[in-house]
């Protein structure tokens, strides 16, 4: 099981890697007003080591998500404490997703000219310290909100439930969030803002690595069952006719 895990793990981040060239194109091409990038360009986001931070952040939670269906093909019923390993980890990208979102909105809103009230630093440090700061904070009291809206969904006479949840959970997040993302970002691009564009599209992003990651429990099945059949008729076949 963990070898079909592992397999579908590697499938998730190759599908963000070969996605990541086109959908910055697309984002960032010449339909706006703003300045377009090349494809020499968009190669070089590939030596930025906040790209790769992202995408291991994403790995990781595919693999703490897959902790669950491991169990559950394997016939174990887990204990409730591995079961709050899902919750937090839906709980987690669910505050992401709230977060580009209303980010779309604010960048869509203002443009470049944000207000200075949404720096809880109330500093007028041109390094970014102070936005830095204002998005950590606020993303985990998104993920606290979560988590708590969470709790209540652990049953560990039910896992699979909870699974269920969790996907249906993140996938209507992940679209919700890009009916938002994509529409602000084009109204950012026709503007032709500078800064705000990239808020937009961090929405974008955001939305579509989420909706695959939460594809990653129902590949895992799919492998199970072929394994299982592959199983079942090798049985027969060593059969002596």
């Amino acid at each position: 099981m963990k070898r079909w895990a592992i397999l579908t793990v590697l499938l998730y981040a190759l599908a963000l890697l070969l996605l990541t060239v086109p959908v910055v194109m697309v984002a960032f091409g010449g339909w706006g007003k703003s300045g377009a990038i090349g494809l020499r360009d968009v190669l070089k986001l590939y030596l930025n080591w906040g790209y790769w931070l992202w995408l291991a952040i994403l790995v990781a939670g595919q693999v703490l998500l897959l902790l669950l269906p491991i169990n559950i093909a394997e016939k174990r019923l887990p204990s409730r404490r591995p079961l709050q390993t899902p919750v937090i980890v839906t709980a987690f990208f669910l505050a992401n997703l709230v977060f580009a979102g209303v980010l779309s909105i604010i960048c869509a809103t203002f443009g470049d000219k944000i207000p200075e009230y949404f720096d809880l630093s109330y500093t007028n440090d041109s390094s970014g310290t102070g936005a830095v700061l204002t998005a950590i904070i606020t993303l985990l009291f998104f993920w606290l909100v979560w988590s708590i809206a969470f709790r209540n969904f652990i049953r560990p006479d039910d896992p699979g439930s909870l699974l269920k949840r969790s996907t249906s959970w993140l996938l209507r997040g992940s679209i919700l969030e890009l009916l938002v993302a994509v529409p602000s970002h084009v109204i950012v691009r026709r503007r032709g803002d500078c800064c705000a564009p990239a808020g937009t599209f961090w929405g974008i992003a955001t939305g579509i690595s989420v909706m695959l990651l939460c594809f990653g429990p129902g590949v895992f099945f799919l492998f199970v069952e072929r394994f299982e059949r592959l199983k079942a008729k090798s049985p027969d076949q060593n059969k002596p006719a």
